[in-house]
């Protein structure tokens, strides 16, 4: 059953929330949707590890498809994937609550980080995509009028890119993200509907300092049941050095995206890591914008996974 229609469409180099329209809920279905580079392959690995209960690394992102993508393979071919899957199915999206169609029998989570510390991992993302992926990007907006441009390459000098991605918006009505969509916009729209009962919020910080624990509660959302003596080798598949241990695998053809593999992919995975890189005014622009566009208490959740969800 809808319980709410997406109120607005998103369209960047990357995503385009249209393609929603051709999804058909199935009952159980988890979507975890994120920010880029707030946790979202971390995410996708820990559900996967819970609805097999298996610590076998598998391939995540055939597993948990990512339906808004524009470029790679068609739709058609992402959704006959999705449709042909037998087991209990999770899909990734990177869209904000207000882009995606909420339906009751299908579970939500979302994964929020710091601002500074995605913003620092997402330049590192970018820098290491391979030339090709660059090209898809460039005739993404090109073929869209909405669009209308290239995609701007990204910067040398992860502190101007911090700068331009607090200052330039990508889509009408945003002036930051670029270039993608606006973080203060999309932690907002998540923190709205954090009361649903089939959502769940989730914070990397959260996730960093107690997995284990973090994890239980993930199940618990999900329904699943974990015999204990499972659990020891559940977290420590979905432990970062297991992860980048397996990367290769978990990635599976996306590996592909980056010049440097999956190594590339899974860098540090640490917090703070932009205490020294950005300038201090870019850091006081960073807090003005959080106090304007949040909520005190989705502030403080959104800094470092206070539990104070409202």
């Amino acid at each position: 059953m809808l319980v709410r229609a997406p109120t607005r469409i998103y369209r960047t180099w990357t995503v385009d929330s249209r393609r929603w329209d051709a999804y058909r809920p199935r009952a159980g279905d988890v979507v975890i949707a994120t920010y880029p580079k707030c946790g979202t392959t971390w995410m996708q690995r820990i559900v996967g590890l819970l609805l097999f209960l298996d610590p076998a690394p598998r391939p995540v992102m055939d597993l948990a498809p990512w339906i808004d993508r524009r470029f790679g393979e068609p739709l058609e071919a992402t959704m006959a994937l999705i449709e042909a899957q037998t087991h209990r199915r999770f899909v990734k999206s990177h869209l904000p609550a207000d882009g995606l169609p909420i339906h009751a029998e299908v579970r939500y989570i979302h994964v929020a980080r710091d601002g500074r510390d995605a913003s620092l991992s997402y330049h590192h993302h970018l820098a290491g995509l391979a030339p090709r992926v660059l090209e898809r990007f460039d005739a993404v907006g090109a073929g869209d009028p909405t669009i209308g441009r290239p995609f701007p390459p990204p910067l040398a000098d992860p502190a101007a890119h911090f700068h331009r991605w607090l200052t330039e918006g990508s889509i009408e009505g945003e002036d930051d993200g670029l270039p993608f969509l606006s973080f203060f916009a999309f932690a907002r729209s998540w923190w709205a509907v954090r009361h649903l009962p089939n959502v769940l919020l989730v914070h990397y910080a959260e996730l960093k300092a107690d997995l284990a624990g973090e994890m239980r509660r993930i199940a618990g959302f999900l329904g699943i049941e974990v015999p204990e003596t499972q659990w020891p080798a559940l977290v420590e598949a979905a432990g970062f050095e297991a992860m980048r241990r397996d990367g290769d695998t978990l990635m599976g053809g996306m590996a592909q995206v980056f010049s440097g593999g999956a190594a590339s992919f899974f860098h540090q995975g640490r917090n703070g890591r932009w205490r020294g890189v950005y300038r201090d005014e870019d850091l006081a622009l960073y807090d003005a914008k959080v106090t304007r566009s949040l909520e005190p208490a989705a502030a403080r959740w959104l800094a470092d996974g206070t539990p104070e969800r409202g």
